[in-house]
């Protein structure tokens, strides 16, 4: 199963620095510690049949061919994080169906599972990515005075393609399918 081996980088730089600080520093240590648990819990959780079972995370995480384009294509890993936040999925089978057995997640759990899929960096990278200003954005290309290298207009381009939370494009809503998930067409409630 897919891990970014740098999961909770941003999570527990300040706790270290703290450290640094004051080694003896008891609530730092303890939130070092946590997250250290929290990915063991991870692992072990991981391993868990009854987890695995209709749960979308781990399909994600554990299916090549869409960590592949996960991991190849920025736009579409921000895409599919934003699908998944604020959103309902569930099984397309019957019993799911008729149960009503849905799936979802956070947005920081979202970004997590990107981080996961692509097996770097973590949910920081993905979370709120949905919320670009594009006026912002086409303010700074107006007041640029000398030109773009390749990379920043790649970047520019890549922001401008970016999606908001929620939203599922026909790609993602697709490549979910091929899953054997659909997303559930209600409000989420959560």
């Amino acid at each position: 199963m897919n891990r970014s081996p740098n999961k909770h980088e941003f999570s527990t730089k300040r706790y270290v620095e703290i450290l640094e600080k004051d080694p003896h520093d008891e609530n730092a240590l303890q939130m070092i510690e946590y997250y250290n648990l929290s990915e063991e819990k991870d692992k072990t959780l991981s391993e868990d049949s009854e987890w695995r079972k209709d749960n979308l995370e781990y399909d994600l995480r554990t299916t090549e061919w869409i960590t592949e384009k996960a991991k190849c294509d920025n736009i579409y890993a921000q895409h599919l994080y934003a699908a998944l936040c604020n959103n309902y999925f569930t099984r397309n089978d019957v019993w799911p169906i008729l149960t009503e057995k849905k799936w979802s997640c956070s947005w920081r759990r979202a970004g997590g599972i990107i981080a996961d899929m692509r097996e770097d960096g973590e949910y920081i990278d993905w979370y709120c990515s949905g919320i670009i200003d594009e006026n912002k954005i086409d303010e700074k290309l107006n007041n640029i005075s000398k030109p773009l290298s390749e990379h920043e207009k790649k970047t520019i381009l890549d922001l401008k393609a970016h999606v908001s939370e929620s939203t599922v494009t026909d790609e993602i809503r697709e490549d979910l399918l091929k899953l054997g998930w659909i997303v559930v067409e209600e409000n989420y409630q959560d």
